[in-house]
């Protein structure tokens, strides 16, 4: 073979691989956004719950002391996550934005009390435990009524349920494509290289010595492929973070080593896995086979 047919071939021996990588990186960054996602999961219906109040209303004749005591001893409950004191003439303000400046004007006696919004633990933003917490919370001499909105925390559990389910399936899903564009793209740049598999093979080579060059091979090109897709995800978290500074509270970034793990060993197995069985099925290919 001339001299200059060996760098054409070089050319495009390197060419086809820099195009692998690319499109194999490609699709492990689907893999690593829905992995992400996934991990998250847990996080973002935490958020959810933790942000669902409830209201604890306070007898009329209630003080403030006596109204931040009971505040300090709902602090030190195990389920209660955070208290906020609503003062009653934050109450009036906030009530009168919603009905107007002149409402009070209708009663002879400000009917706003004093109350303390509270926010649970997540595990206890549940059918169940909302009415262990109300009990708990209304059995205190100066409450005078809880307000909590057990319709929304069902409706909310029940969503919550059928988007981690959705997740899970689009993930089993985005896994299988994965998979299937990966293996086809190793596949045809193994398959280029048939002949020289089949010169190997004629010469007395043994399987795994074949197959020893092309492993190591896509070993490589699915590392640097995980890589290059885990380098484009940092780089769409960064935009997205100067563009959503409230997501990335609800995200738990210390999970973001598991989504690079996840990336690196979708990319790594499957492109090993599939050098695998295309050089193991091209090694029993007869001669005449390579043309088709």
């Amino acid at each position: 073979m001339a001299k200059g047919e060996k760098g054409t071939v070089r050319r495009r021996i390197a060419n086809a691989y820099v195009s692998s990588v690319i499109s194999i990186s490609l699709v492990l960054l689907l893999v690593g956004v829905a992995a992400l996602m996934l991990v998250n999961a847990r996080s973002v219906s935490d958020y959810f719950r933790e942000n669902m109040r409830v209201s604890v209303m306070l007898k009329t004749d209630v003080s403030d002391r006596e109204a931040a005591v009971f505040q300090s001893e709902l602090e030190e409950l195990p389920f209660i996550r955070s208290t906020e004191y609503i003062s009653r003439e934050r109450g009036m303000e906030e009530m009168s934005a919603l009905l107007g400046e002149d409402f009070l004007q209708v009663f002879d006696v400000a009917p706003i009390p004093v109350s303390i919004d509270l926010t649970l633990q997540a595990e206890y933003v549940s059918v169940d435990s909302l009415d262990m917490v109300r009990a708990s919370v209304a059995s205190f001499p100066v409450v005078d009524e809880v307000i909590c909105q057990r319709s929304l925390v069902e409706t909310l559990n029940a969503n919550l349920s059928k988007i981690s389910s959705v997740l899970v399936v689009f993930m089993a899903l985005l896994l299988f494509i994965s998979f299937v564009l990966i293996n086809n793209t190793v596949r045809l740049s193994v398959f280029d290289r048939r002949f020289s598999i089949h010169t190997m093979k004629m010469v007395g080579a043994t399987r795994s010595f074949i197959r020893a060059p092309f492993l190591v091979s896509s070993l490589f090109q699915g590392i640097f492929s995980a890589i290059l897709a885990i380098i484009m995800l940092l780089a769409i978290l960064f935009v997205i973070r100067s563009e959503f500074v409230q997501l990335f509270e609800i995200f738990s970034l210390e999970l973001l080593l598991v989504v690079m793990g996840v990336v690196t060993a979708a990319g790594v197995l499957i492109c090993v896995g599939s050098t695998w069985f295309v050089v193991n099925r091209l090694i029993s290919l007869d001669k005449d086979e390579l043309y088709f």
